[in-house]
């Protein structure tokens, strides 16, 4: 078994959804989560807020967020188990946000043997 980052991108809204909008999102990715843990893939993930820091040039240039240049934020992601990169895309049948026009990276994570 491999192991794959999601990574989950969506367009900056800016606004906050409605609490009812919310539960049912939430409710959406509960059960997309509960899924994967159940099949024995999911390993682990995070949310991220909508605000960050870009360095660039060794840290001469820091720009804070949310990224107003980018059209799209990195939402979260989730580390999962699959046997190769077609198992790992079709884990992302169920994301919860393609319909609001969300997507998903996905990026198999390099095995680093470490020295003793």
């Amino acid at each position: 078994m491999e192991k794959f980052m999601l990574l989950f991108q969506a367009p900056y809204q800016g606004t906050q959804a409605s609490p009812q909008q919310m539960e049912e999102t939430m409710g959406k990715w509960f059960a997309w989560i509960n899924k994967l843990a159940q099949a024995g893939k999911y390993d682990s993930g995070e949310a991220l807020l909508p605000t960050g820091k870009v360095l660039k040039g060794g840290h001469k240039n820091v720009t804070d967020g949310p990224f107003t240049e980018g059209k799209e934020i990195i939402g979260g992601y989730f580390i999962v188990n699959a046997k190769d990169y077609d198992e790992a895309v079709s884990l992302c049948e169920d994301y919860p946000d393609y319909a609001t026009g969300g997507s998903v990276i996905v990026r198999q994570v390099q095995k680093i043997d470490m020295p003793a």
